[in-house]
């Protein structure tokens, strides 16, 4: 397989974990339609993270990767801090659906730059990672399937709970 060839797969699979049709079943994107800020705030139990939390918490990754494969500087995540983040702050539709126009925008500046990755550049290790470029745009859709499962469990624990 060219390394074009390789870069449209992993493009194909990326798009798929986060927004697109596929075999699989929700993507991410997919598992929070409809999803309330009420349900996205409530917690399955006391210090487990709820489905807001698990939203910006893969916002967050996107960006380290793409920094990753920018080679941008650390600390321009628009919060402050670093993996998993306190939501809710505020309750509010407004606040919910601002967290989800973050893991949006992260997601297009993310497929962005995959998109305009040089081939070549596929196997080379990412600055100031261990791995190579291909695995880690691997690494993150598989990141947003492991989420949207978990988004899919925690919204059918409300129904049942």
């Amino acid at each position: 397989m060219s390394a074009r060839a390789s870069l449209e797969t992993l493009i194909a699979g990326f798009d798929q974990a986060y927004n697109r049709q596929s075999w699989h079943g929700t993507n991410l994107r997919g598992s929070i339609r409809g999803v309330t800020f009420a349900q996205a705030a409530r917690r399955p139990a006391p210090d487990r993270h709820n489905i807001w939390e698990l939203v910006v918490h893969a916002a967050y990754w996107k960006y380290t990767v793409l920094r990753r494969l920018t080679g941008q500087k650390r600390g321009s995540f628009p919060l402050e801090g670093s993996n998993f983040f306190a939501r809710p702050l505020e309750m509010s539709e407004r606040a919910w659906r601002g967290d989800i126009a973050l893991l949006d925008r992260m997601h297009r500046d993310l497929r962005a730059a995959v998109v305009g990755l040089p081939p070549a550049q596929l196997h080379a290790k990412a600055k100031g990672a261990k791995t190579t470029n291909a695995f880690l745009i691997q690494g993150i859709a598989a990141h947003d399937l492991y989420h949207a499962g978990q988004i899919q469990l925690l919204k059918r624990l409300q129904l049942t709970g």
